[in-house]
């Protein structure tokens, strides 16, 4: 299945827009860790750890839903494909992992950290309000510098859909090697 021209251009917009979305979300929710980490005033924590759950709620998970959907759909509908490059594999299993890794990770640490702080208890671990944040941040920086230079060259599935099939001078490995 190919997509059309238009129908490629505005998912491909939607995808864009949704990644940079999440990136600019995640730098915002470090800025938020950070604050609610080095400050000294007890607002201003309660403020940095009750706006990351604000938008660990309501707009992590939508973006991050949207970006995996629409670079698969992508991926599926263009003759980049998902397993031909291995730059838009690598691009998925990140997007993949640090989706999880919202879900099962940043969400539960912030809402615990939200939690004890409404108990009147102190912030149980500065790592449940940095340690995603800088991980997610990292990961979409790499996928962004790998979208754009696109390394790696084809996988050896895409080398024999190519037309032409293998190349004489590309060598077939085993699964073992």
């Amino acid at each position: 299945m190919k997509l059309s021209r238009p129908a490629r251009r505005a998912l491909l917009v939607v995808h864009v827009v949704a990644s940079a979305g999440w990136l600019g979300l995640t730098l915002g929710l470090l800025a938020l860790g950070l604050t609610a980490v080095t400050t000294a005033s007890p607002a201003a924590l309660e403020a940095g750890v009750r706006g990351m759950k604000l938008f660990a709620d309501w707009l992590l998970l939508p973006l991050a839903l949207l970006t995996l959907l629409s670079g698969l759909v992508l991926a599926l509908g263009t003759h980049w494909g998902l397993a031909r490059h291995r730059w838009v594999f690598t691009k998925f299993w990140l997007t993949l992992a640090t989706t999880a890794a919202t879900v099962l990770a940043l969400r539960p640490g912030v809402d615990g950290a939200v939690t004890a702080l409404a108990a009147g208890e102190s912030l149980p671990d500065a790592g449940d309000v940095l340690f995603g944040p800088v991980v997610s941040l990292t990961a979409y920086v790499f996928m962004t510098v790998i979208s754009v230079l696109k390394p790696w060259g084809p996988t050896r599935r895409g080398r024999r859909t190519r037309p032409g099939g293998l190349r004489r001078e590309e060598p077939v490995r085993s699964m073992t090697s």
